[in-house]
């Protein structure tokens, strides 16, 4: 079974970044710049490097009609103009970090999820994708629980 990772289309911030801070704040946004540590793009699925440009917005990667309806803050690299696109492989920002794992129906519920600690997400993702009812999965950082990428069959 083969699976697709996408970072998300820039053109959905692209404007952001022409915002001055008051009208970004309206929409639950601010610019900040990269420091030491992870700055996680979901445009790019890269880590930001110290000192570049980032939007920290507010975004809806969970966008169902059901409980399991999900939204958290997320950087986009400044410098992202494309949207990343592995194919049965894994991006920077599912490297090396723990990773939660959440299979969701074609429905947008829940229906399994894992846990990946050891660099394991390939695994851990390849075993949620074996089950027929696992339709998707969102990837999450697990310590900050904000949304890192989907995965779909590919």
């Amino acid at each position: 079974m083969t699976y697709r990772i996408r970072g998300l289309d820039p053109a959905l911030f692209a404007e952001h970044f022409a915002l001055d801070d008051a009208s970004l704040a309206r929409r639950r946004a601010r610019r900040e710049v990269a420091g030491e540590g992870r700055f996680p793009c979901r445009v790019s699925l890269e880590d930001a490097q110290p000192g570049e440009a980032l939007l920290l917005t507010h975004y809806a990667n969970h966008a169902v009609e059901s409980p399991y309806r999900n939204a958290f803050a997320i950087y986009v690299r400044a410098a992202a103009r494309e949207a990343a696109d592995y194919l049965d492989s894994l991006p920077p920002v599912l490297r090396g970090r723990p990773i939660a794992l959440r299979g969701y129906t074609g429905e947008g519920d829940l229906h399994s999820a894992a846990l990946a600690l050891a660099d394991d997400v390939d695994a851990q993702l390849r075993a949620l994708l074996d089950d027929p009812a696992v339709a998707y999965i969102d990837a999450h950082n697990a310590m900050h629980g904000c949304f890192a990428a989907r995965i779909e069959r590919h």
